[in-house]
């Protein structure tokens, strides 16, 4: 009946040893990660600062000198495809070759199929780009959320009945899904608005010619000034692409559509 300690590293170790030929994209920040181990029940969480020399030491120093030295494991659970050390060298392998010496024991999670797909966070990545919120969910086992800063925008949501909130994400490598129109939960850092039904669009504003990538949220049944407050999103249905009308009178009919199907897929009543 030992605790359950997990490990993770802060910042990413792609940014301290990437190349930075390819973009990095998170699926969750370091606060979501905390959020998520809370609801899970695990005991204690360990946030490695991630520096070049920690990334420098060998496979074989990091399970003696930190992992084995530090923790005193009785039982160490690693991925099938997670590497550490230097040059990526060490493995479940190398930890299994050790565990006599060192006096743990070890497992591996082996990879994890659904409908003969290998669920990896690359796919997960790939299907949130493509705004299939519905395949990233369910290889996720949660819905995919992220949270931002309520900025000023240029208000043209309001001029037009459609009032929303401009977000501001802090963290410029978490992953913000495709472009495109999707029905939303939204809740506030202070908890004054929980799960509130809503609509967002993700993207360039077209039909006014925009440039800038913009993320606009509209509540159902609420309007009050939010400005500097900490929204999370959750993305519930990916309800159509980003698309230029040819007037903000068409713009509008849309939206009026865009409510309902949201409100149809988030189960409120208009």
């Amino acid at each position: 009946n030992g605790e359950t300690v997990i490990i993770t590293f802060h910042p990413h170790p792609r940014k301290i040893v990437g190349t930075g030929k390819a973009p990095m994209y998170l699926l969750n920040t370091l606060d979501e990660k905390i959020s998520l181990l809370e609801k899970y029940g695990i005991d204690h969480l360990v946030v490695v600062p991630f520096t070049e020399a920690f990334a420098s030491q060998s496979a074989e120093d990091y399970i003696a000198d930190f992992l084995v030295a530090t923790l005193h494991p009785h039982t160490i659970i690693i991925g099938h495809d997670h590497r550490f050390g230097k040059g990526r060298s060490g493995d479940f392998q190398l930890l299994e070759d050790k565990a006599s010496a060192y006096g743990y024991e070890v497992k591996e999670i082996p990879g994890y199929m659904l409908k003969d797909i290998t669920i990896s966070s690359t796919r997960i990545r790939e299907a949130l780009l493509q705004g299939d919120i519905e395949t990233a969910a369910h290889f996720l086992g949660y819905d995919y959320f992220f949270s931002g800063l309520v900025v000023e925008g240029n208000k043209l949501g309001r001029t037009i009945g459609y009032p929303t909130a401009n977000l501001f994400i802090e963290d410029e490598n978490k992953l913000v899904p495709g472009n495109g129109v999707y029905a939303v939960l939204i809740t506030n850092e202070k908890l004054t608005l929980k799960n509130l039904g809503g609509m967002m669009n993700i993207g360039v504003r077209p039909t006014i010619n925009g440039t800038q990538r913009a993320i606009e949220v509209n509540f159902f049944d609420f309007d009050q000034d939010i400005y500097g407050d900490t929204l999370t999103i959750t993305l519930k249905k990916h309800l159509r692409s980003e698309v230029k009308f040819n007037s903000l009178d068409a713009l509008k009919a849309q939206l009026a559509k865009d409510k309902e199907d949201a409100s149809l897929q988030l189960k409120i009543k208009n």
